[in-house]
C-alpha cells in the first residue's frame, strides 16, 4: 500500500528540537549585551540645587563632571582637580566632538568653582551648546 492508514499515527513519536530555540536566545543575548550603554557616574553624591522645572534629562552618553561641597571636582569616582578637566576630556571630545558635558555642582558649591569647571571643559573642546549644570 501506498498510502497510510490510521493505525500507524499511534505508533510514531513527535519530538520537539529545542536546538534552534535556545541558538535564538543566545543571538537575542549577545545582542543585548553589545548594544547596551554604560553610564559612567562621578563617583561622589552631590547634592544638587531644586530649580523645580526647568530641569532637564540627562542624556547617558556624556561626560559627567562632579563639584563638591569643598569645591573639588571628581571624575569617574577621582579627584582630579579644576586643572585636572582639560586633561581628562579632552580625549573624549576629540573622539565625539559633539558629546554633552554635564557639571553637577554640589549647592554648597562655590559657584565660583563651577564656572572654572565650566571655562575649562570649553578649554578642553566642548561645544558651549553642549555644556550644562545638572539640577534635581
Amino acid at each position: 500500500m501506498f498510502g497510510r492508514s490510521i493505525g500507524d499515527e499511534a505508533d510514531e513519536e513527535v519530538h520537539v528540537d529545542l536546538s534552534p530555540m535556545i541558538d535564538c536566545i543566545f543571538i537575542l543575548l549577545i545582542f543585548f549585551i553589545v548594544s547596551t550603554v554604560f553610564v559612567e557616574e562621578t563617583g561622589v553624591e552631590v547634592n544638587k540645587p531644586d530649580v523645580g522645572a526647568a530641569a532637564s534629562a540627562l542624556d547617558s552618553n556624556s561626560i559627567l563632571l562632579a563639584v563638591t561641597e569643598e569645591d573639588k571636582v571628581f571624575y569617574g569616582g577621582e579627584s582630579i582637580g579644576i586643572q585636572g578637566v582639560i586633561g581628562k576630556i579632552k580625549p573624549l571630545l576629540t573622539e565625539t566632538p559633539d558629546m554633552p558635558v554635564i557639571i553637577q555642582g554640589d549647592e554648597s558649591a562655590s559657584h565660583g568653582a563651577v564656572q572654572k569647571v565650566h571655562g575649562q571643559a570649553l578649554l578642553a573642546g566642548a561645544q558651549k551648546d553642549k555644556i550644562s549644570i545638572s539640577t534635581k
